[in-house]
């Protein structure tokens, strides 16, 4: 460590101490647009209405986004123990991380925030902490991302920033309770912002209450427009999530429009790719759907895309790529579990979904669940379960997956055959119905799969 220790801690207490005017005042907006505290309210706002698309952000605010990462490059080469500096570089290279889905962006991030908190220790460092929570979130580590979360709200109870990062991690976790309370407490705190309407939308889809959910969505949105230079990515996001909601209800017309909306937002928006090819796929555009996830896997390798993608190949007759996909994710799966990163769900389902490894993929299921005991992890081990012969834990897992009454096809629709397989074909029937009423084309292969189980 350069200079003595008085020195160091003198510099560390003064962390603004010799810095210009400029770089305080560039400081001070960076901290502005990472923590959300520049959002403006509108001043009226109709509940559950459109919203009219609005244009990308100028190249200006592109080049100023670019020039911010740059500035806090620098500063953190040139002092890497400014912890200031490191916690606001860990929080950027998070927003590329949305953005692009790149791990490298990741794992710079992660090495900020260690950086930031081995100056200066969270107590004396919320900016630090929270930034570690939130890329203990990114890398599905919800149990860190949420005991960082208990821990911030302790530190700074006022902050809307701590009881985010709270509430995103119990909502992972399934404990929605304490989720809900979290949620109540950031609109008793800073009233509705698109902060507390995403997770307040996202909470109503869940307890399956879809058309509230749509409108706290449109009011985050919203909220996110009335910024003077509005976050491409919360846009976007916001877009590709009214998308899904559509989608859910078997909404194609409106799936598309948000989904290309999301992507004139942020072109390349990877989210959205991805969500497009589905619906294309949906509406029997097998060659647009094929075209699209090929660019989102291109863009970014999430082992659901790749699955997909060899989806649409076996589909369209082409069972050479169809297996090199296949094969992909499982490799992608191999090698992620070496580095740390934790896709279990993800490769849990792809097995029980094309009825490959039915073991390990309740093994994954099952050591997911211990930790995350959310729906759609009980979901995946039901179906896992079902997949692997363990018949009395699917159906008991099942129970788990729809104990809030959440409106998905594909929950429906496992419902529906771990049912039949348990000698219950009434209830079996109809859930299949259920799935394939809400949306007759869900997924590519297991719709299919529904509807020959309901014919037989």
């Amino acid at each position: 460590m350069n200079g003595t220790q008085p020195q160091v801690k003198a510099r560390r207490q003064l962390a603004f101490a010799g810095l210009g005017l400029t770089t305080i005042a560039i400081i001070v907006t960076i901290l502005l647009r990472l923590s959300g505290l520049a959002t403006l309210q509108p001043h009226s706002l109709r509940a559950g209405a459109d919203v009219t698309p609005q244009p990308s952000p100028s190249a200006l605010a592109e080049a100023d986004s670019r020039d911010t990462l740059r500035f806090l490059l620098r500063r953190v080469k040139s002092d890497p123990e400014d912890f200031l500096a490191q916690g606001m570089l860990a929080s950027a290279l998070l927003q590329k991380v949305r953005e692009t889905g790149s791990a490298d962006y990741l794992e710079r991030a992660k090495q900020a925030a260690a950086a930031s908190l081995a100056s200066v220790p969270a107590v004396r460092n919320r900016g630090g902490l929270s930034a570690q929570a939130r890329v203990a979130m990114a890398e599905h580590d919800f149990v860190a991302a949420r005991d960082g979360g208990l821990r911030l709200t302790q530190l700074d109870p006022g902050g809307l920033n701590s009881w985010g990062v709270l509430t995103d991690a119990y909502l992972e976790l399934g404990d929605y309770a304490k989720a809900d309370a979290a949620i109540q407490r950031m609109r008793s705190l800073g009233g509705e912002t698109a902060e507390t309407e995403i997770r307040f939308g996202r909470l109503l889809f869940l307890q399956g209450d879809s058309e509230s959910a749509k409108k706290h969505l449109f009011r985050a949105l919203a909220f996110a427009l009335n910024i003077p230079v509005p976050p491409r990515e919360t846009v976007a996001w916001c877009r590709w999530q009214l998308g899904e909601l559509a989608f859910s209800t078997g909404d194609l017309a409106s799936a598309e429009q948000r989904y290309r909306e999301s992507l004139a937002t942020y072109p390349g928006y990877v989210q959205a790719l991805a969500s497009l090819g589905r619906v294309l796929a949906a509406r029997a555009d097998l060659p647009g759907a094929i075209a699209a996830y090929e660019e989102a896997t291109h863009r970014f390798p999430d082992p659901t895309f790749i699955a997909a993608l060899g989806d649409l190949y076996s589909i369209a007759g082409q069972e050479n790529l169809a297996e090199t996909q296949y094969q992909l994710v499982e490799q992608i799966g191999h090698l992620s579990a070496l580095n740390g990163i934790r896709y279990n769900r993800q490769l849990a389902t792809f097995y029980a979904d094309h009825d490959r490894n039915g073991e390990a993929a309740y093994e994954d299921a099952l050591r997911e669940y211990a930790q995350r005991r959310d729906i759609y992890g009980a979901d995946t081990l039901a179906w896992t379960a079902l997949k692997s012969g363990h018949l009395a834990e699917a159906q008991r897992m099942m129970s788990a997956a729809l104990r809030l009454s959440t409106r998905d096809a594909k929950l429906f629709f496992h419902a529906g055959m771990i049912a039949k397989a348990s000698h219950h074909p009434t209830e079996g029937r109809e859930n299949l119905r259920r799935a394939l009423a809400l949306n007759a084309a869900f997924d590519p292969l297991q719709s299919r799969i529904a509807r020959e189980a309901l014919a037989n």
